[in-house]
């Protein structure tokens, strides 16, 4: 249409009819006098509305969608973090569970040895010490440690400080082949040296080369003097292996130490040595042996083996047939 002053005063007409119409149907309300013609006009345009809609449905769903993928995004981030969190509280606590568990046990060798001891954890292993068999604690000269100390845990010896800082130290364990200590075996006298192999048994050299010693045998340290670096009674480990004695001057056993040094946590450093030997009052109950299963068997009196008896019982067989007038079975079968 061109704008021309007809179109422009029929566009005028119209929106004030369109006014008129709006007023009037207002103040009508229910009676409104256009009410038909709206009812009209949507059944006739309703479909129409409904099938534009259905079409741009997808398009204002995608967009809600986009709309709020940045909320569920954030949703979701703030789950895994709860999560995560969760899983944390819950190894810690296992882990708080295991230290505690160490502990107590600890506490436990100690008491029996009448050790006193000052409570550390392993905070690092010995690569800055080369490579010996080393790791570090958490206390230090601050806490009263010094050189030379023994250290252990509920398990038995782990090893010695060598060398002390503020606020850590150094322990070489007993697993180290730099690391030897004096041993004295279970319900004896028997003396010897014992010394690491790394991940190996350590190697325990007798100073009696005719030594009664077996496998399963228990040692525990002999102790030096003044308690350093070693104190009584501490358990070392468990016979493995015995060398033939040769008719040397010393023999060679070879023990399983009763400490994991792989799986070092809670340890404990002895800051005073008891007042006397313990001897094997530290080592743990000796595991009771299986009973191993017997079979008995019962011989009845008089009874015969089962070939004397099914003998017998032929013979009497036979001798029935020769009442009856019939042959014996040996002589039926001969012909």
């Amino acid at each position: 249409m061109r704008d021309t002053r007809e179109s422009r005063l029929l566009l005028v007409l119209l929106v004030a009819i369109a006014f008129a119409l709006i007023t009037v149907d207002i103040r009508g309300g229910k009676d409104s006098p256009v009410d038909g013609a709206r009812h009209a006009a949507a059944a006739v345009f309703g479909p129409i509305e409904n099938g534009v809609a259905s079409a741009v449905d997808p398009v204002g769903n995608a967009v809600a969608a986009v709309r709020d993928s940045g909320e569920r995004h954030d949703r979701l981030t703030e789950l895994e973090q709860e999560n995560a969190a969760l899983k944390a509280e819950l190894g810690s606590d296992a882990r708080d569970r295991s230290r505690l568990r160490q502990f107590e046990k600890m506490l436990a060798t100690a008491g029996a040895g009448q050790y006193k001891i000052k409570g550390a954890q392993v905070v690092g292993i010995g690569a800055a010490q080369g490579f010996s068999w080393t790791v570090t604690l958490d206390v230090g000269a601050n806490d009263g440690i010094t050189r030379d100390m023994t250290v252990l845990n509920g398990d038995g010896l782990v090893g010695r400080v060598t060398t002390v800082g503020p606020e850590t130290a150094t322990v070489l364990l007993a697993s180290d082949p730099d690391f030897t200590v004096g041993t004295r075996m279970e319900d004896g006298d028997e003396l010897g040296f014992a010394s690491g192999q790394g991940d190996r048994p350590l190697r325990v050299q007798l100073l009696n080369g005719k030594a009664k010693v077996e496998k399963g045998d228990r040692l525990v340290t002999f102790g030096s003097q003044g308690d350093r670096p070693f104190v009584p009674g501490v358990p070392v480990g468990v016979v493995s292996r015995v060398d033939p004695a040769g008719g040397d001057l010393t023999r060679t056993v070879y023990v399983t130490p009763f400490v994991g040094f792989t799986q070092l946590d809670i340890v404990g450093v002895v800051v005073q040595g008891p007042g006397k030997d313990p001897r094997d009052s530290v080592l743990p109950p000796k595991p009771k042996p299986k009973p191993v299963p017997t079979v008995t068997v019962t011989v009845t009196p008089g009874a015969k083996p089962e070939g004397e008896a099914g003998q017998d019982g032929q013979a009497a067989q036979d001798g029935a047939r020769q009442q009856d007038g019939q042959q014996p079975q040996q002589e039926q079968d001969e012909q």
